[in-house]
């Protein structure tokens, strides 16, 4: 079927859901793209002649695996693992790992779906995917987490290269997951690529890689304010998640003068109203990552804060919000009630951290609003450069990092700009974001024919 034989995006929409029963997460993600990219494609026969959209929306391959391994008891456990590399349109397939126990197909779809527009917006050339399985790391031993990644590398080895496909970490993969699945697959092949990014600083990874998926939700929360004349000193900032990417979006803030009122985990939220300054962020930092503690255990460690056990933290007045922790955390109510309480900018530093009730509710608002395919580019971006790094056989110093990181989400921005800019100086970033990264995957496909 033409994209031109459907009367309108509804019609589309539910062909969609009709080849993807049980897949709300993927059908969602592409409903936010295609809102957009209906309308840019009306008049572009091309793009309906060759079916783009309807091709982008399906992705290349999904493999799914069983992955055995054993834990400290003896006990044989089963999961299942996936890769889904979308497009590979603009370069190898590039997208993270993730281990969690929500992880299904549909959630890892999605993942894959926006991580094609995401890695077209960095200007790098690299296509989407995205993988995982359906294990929870937490509670495990480093042994326990070595066997699975051991053996979910021995099924998904042949899958991935350098050229081919490039994982990278996600929730529930860190450095250490990384690391116990780049020995695995160096073990098995006897290669010594640049296949995983991520990777320490001894076997090939990258400075800053670390910090860059929040430092650059920072940085393009800061490129938004800028239209409007203003920056982040002085304001109040919201922040959802206590990982990586939170706790270094809080600390970009905290450096441009911003206070950090709060952060979150599965179980709750907390508040500070002193603010959480990098003192307090380097706690958050060694208290999740090192020992694997929850965020309840802060008020312990901070008297003047709160505690909210299963809440998210969007009811806190603030000025600016970075929802940093998953998809689906901010709904349409979260964002009426940011808006009510004075809330300027929304930079999501998570992969679709707002439903689609919650973005709508933000355009029509006409707040400055990011959406997580342009804003939480700079993870991808650096592991792209690590991915040059690797080619190249030498590493980069961290002023050079940095300053391609700002560029980068600086280009990502204009490109928002090119696309998103409204005749009343409203820029729908959602609208530049989809159409930019879709315009140039698609010219590509366009270039290869049909294949």
């Amino acid at each position: 079927m033409s994209v031109r034989e459907y009367p309108d995006l509804e019609t589309f929409i539910g062909d969609v859901r009709k080849h993807n029963p049980g897949q709300p997460e993927f059908v969602q993600a592409v409903q936010e793209v295609a809102e957009d990219i209906f309308d840019f494609i009306a008049d572009k026969p091309q793009y309906h002649e060759y079916q783009i959209l309807r091709r982008i929306c399906e992705p290349d391959r999904v493999i799914s695996f069983r992955v055995c391994w054993e834990d400290d008891q003896g006990q044989i456990r089963v999961q299942r693992g996936w890769r889904v590399q979308n497009n590979n349109s603009i370069g190898p397939y590039k997208g993270g790992i993730r281990f969690h126990p929500t992880v299904t197909e549909s959630v890892l779809k999605f993942l894959a779906f926006e991580q094609t527009f995401k890695n077209a917006l960095t200007g790098l050339p690299m296509g989407g995917g995205k993988g995982g399985a359906n294990f929870n790391p937490k509670g495990k031993s480093d042994h326990e987490v070595m066997r699975f990644c051991q053996s979910y590398m021995t099924e998904l080895y042949r899958h991935v290269g350098a050229d081919v496909d490039v994982p990278a970490g996600d929730i529930g993969v860190g450095a250490r997951e990384i690391g116990y699945m780049f020995g695995q697959y160096k073990r098995i092949t006897n290669q010594f690529t640049g296949v995983l990014t991520g990777k320490g600083l001894e076997y090939g990874g990258s400075l800053i890689r670390p910090e860059a998926t929040g430092y650059g939700a920072v940085y393009f929360l800061q490129n938004m304010l800028a239209t409007r004349g203003t920056d982040l000193s002085g304001m109040n900032a919201v922040i959802s998640g206590s990982g990586n990417v939170a706790t270094f979006a809080a600390e970009k803030v905290t450096q441009l003068g911003g206070k950090v009122l709060t952060f979150s985990d599965s179980q709750g939220f907390v508040h500070d109203p002193d603010g959480i300054d990098q003192d307090k962020i380097d706690w958050v930092k060694e208290h999740k990552t090192k020992r694997r503690g929850r965020i309840a255990d802060y008020v312990q460690e901070f008297k003047n804060a709160t505690y909210h056990e299963g809440k998210r933290p969007w009811s806190v007045p603030c000025d600016v919000a970075l929802p940093c922790a998953t998809q689906n955390e901010l709904d349409g109510d979260d964002a009426r009630t940011l808006i009510a309480n004075g809330c300027i900018g929304v930079s999501e530093g998570a992969n679709m951290p707002t439903t689609l009730e919650g973005v709508h509710v933000f355009k029509d608002a006409r707040i400055l609003y990011a959406p997580g395919k342009a804003a939480n580019a700079g993870g991808v971006a650096v592991s792209g450069l690590e991915m040059s790094q690797n080619s190249q056989r030498r590493s980069w110093k961290e002023p050079e990092l940095q300053k391609l990181l700002l560029d980068i989400m600086q280009g990502i921005h204009e490109s928002c700009l090119q696309y998103g800019q409204q005749s009343d100086d409203y820029v729908d970033y959602v609208r530049g974001a989809n159409i930019a990264g879709f315009k140039k995957v698609a010219d590509a496909m366009l270039a290869y024919g049909v294949v």
